[in-house]
C-alpha cells in the first residue's frame, strides 16, 4: 500500500562516467515515478537546441563567383569543397563571436582540417578531408566562423555576408548525439521509483559534462520568469537570525544573473556559486579566475556597477562579516 506524502521524493544520487572519446553517462536517482521521463526530454532537446558550438558561416574563394563553379587545379569541384568544409568542425580560440580565417595553399597538396589550424581557430576534426589540389595549382580563401546555437539555413545569413562571399548553411550543435533511458528501481521496499541514465556524445567542441551543465543552466533560466513574475520563494542557503538587510541579494545564485554560458562555466568550475562570493573578491582576484578571459571579466564587472557592488569598492563592515561567515573556508 503507496503511503499517504506531502511533496515528492527528490534524487539523492548522481554519476557521472567517461564512456569514450567527448563520451559520457550520467546516471540520477530515485525519482517518483513519473518523474524521470518528465525531466529527461527536455534536457535532451536543450542539449541538442541550446548548445553553443562553432561553424562557417561564409565562404570565399579566388576565382569562383558561386557554389557550382570550379577551381582550375583542384579535384573537388566547389559544392563538394563546401560539403567537406561543413563537416570540419572549427572552435573559436579567444571570446570573439566570430572571425574571418584567409588560406592560401599551393600543389601539389592534400589539404586537411588540420592544415586549417592557426592562431585564431582550433580544428576538432584534423583528420576530415578539405581538398586535393594539384601540381603548379593554389587555392586561396577566406571562410568567416561564427558562434551559434541550433541551425541557421543560408537563406537566413544571405543579408549578413559581406560582398564576395557565399553563404553556407550554418549548422553549429556541438552535441551529435544524446539518448536517455530510464529504469524502475527498488527504494525502501518499493520498486516504483525510476532511475535515468544519459549517453552524451560532442564533436570536441565543447565536452559533454560542460554541454549537460550548459542545458540545465538554460533550463533553469526559461523558467526563472516564473520565479519573477510569480513572487515564488525559492530557498537559499542556511538563513539564520544574524542576517542584514542585503543578505537576499547576496544569497543571489550565479545562474540567476543572466550571465553569458561561458562566463558562468568559468565561475561555475571556480566553484563560485552566489553573488556574495564574487562581491568578496577584487580586481586580481577576479582577473585570475581559471581561464576567465577579458570580455568575461568585464561582463563580471559591468554586473557588479549595475547591482552596486563595484569591484573594489569598500563595503560594509556587517556585510563584510556577513559574507565572511557564509563564504570564508
Amino acid at each position: 500500500m503507496k503511503s499517504i506524502k506531502t511533496s515528492p521524493h527528490t534524487p539523492t544520487s548522481i554519476k557521472v562516467e567517461e564512456t569514450g572519446n567527448n563520451s559520457i553517462q550520467i546516471s540520477a536517482y530515485p525519482f517518483e515515478a513519473g518523474y524521470a521521463i518528465t525531466l529527461a526530454h527536455p534536457l535532451r532537446r536543450l542539449l541538442l537546441g541550446s548548445s553553443v558550438g562553432f561553424a562557417p558561416i561564409a565562404l570565399h574563394i579566388d576565382g569562383v563567383s558561386h557554389e557550382f563553379d570550379s577551381v582550375r587545379g583542384m579535384v573537388e569541384d566547389v559544392s563538394h569543397f563546401i560539403v567537406n568544409l561543413k563537416s570540419i568542425r572549427f572552435k573559436i580560440k579567444d571570446d570573439s563571436e566570430f572571425v574571418s580565417v584567409d588560406y592560401s595553399f599551393k600543389g601539389p597538396k592534400a589539404i586537411s582540417g588540420a592544415d586549417l589550424s592557426n592562431d585564431l581557430v582550433e580544428i576538432v576534426t584534423p583528420d576530415m578531408h578539405l581538398a586535393t589540389i594539384n601540381d603548379d595549382a593554389s587555392l586561396n580563401f577566406s571562410i568567416i566562423i561564427r558562434k551559434g546555437i541550433g541551425y541557421v539555413p543560408s537563406e537566413e545569413i544571405r543579408h549578413d555576408v559581406a560582398e564576395g562571399f557565399m553563404p553556407l548553411d550554418a549548422y553549429f550543435t556541438p552535441v551529435t548525439n544524446v539518448t536517455y533511458v530510464t529504469e524502475n528501481i527498488l527504494l525502501e521496499d518499493d520498486p516504483n521509483y525510476e532511475k535515468v541514465i544519459f549517453n552524451i556524445q560532442t564533436d570536441g567542441q565543447i565536452d559533454p559534462l560542460t554541454a549537460f551543465k550548459n542545458a540545465l543552466n538554460v533550463m533553469h533560466k526559461q523558467m526563472s520568469i516564473f520565479n519573477t513574475e510569480l513572487s515564488i520563494e525559492i530557498p537559499s542557503i542556511a538563513s539564520s537570525n544574524d542576517e542584514i538587510p542585503e543578505s537576499k541579494i547576496m544569497l543571489q545564485t550565479i545562474e540567476s544573473l543572466n550571465f553569458s554560458a561561458r562566463c558562468f562555466n568559468c565561475l561555475d568550475r571556480s566553484g563560485i556559486k552566489y553573488l556574495g562570493e564574487l562581491v568578496l573578491l577584487d580586481e586580481e582576484q577576479i582577473k585570475n579566475i581559471k581561464n576567465l578571459g577579458k570580455k568575461s571579466l568585464d561582463e563580471i564587472t559591468a554586473k557588479l556597477e549595475e547591482l552596486g557592488y563595484p569591484v573594489d569598492k569598500e563595503i560594509s563592515k556587517d556585510l563584510l562579516a556577513f559574507l565572511k561567515k557564509k563564504f570564508s573556508n
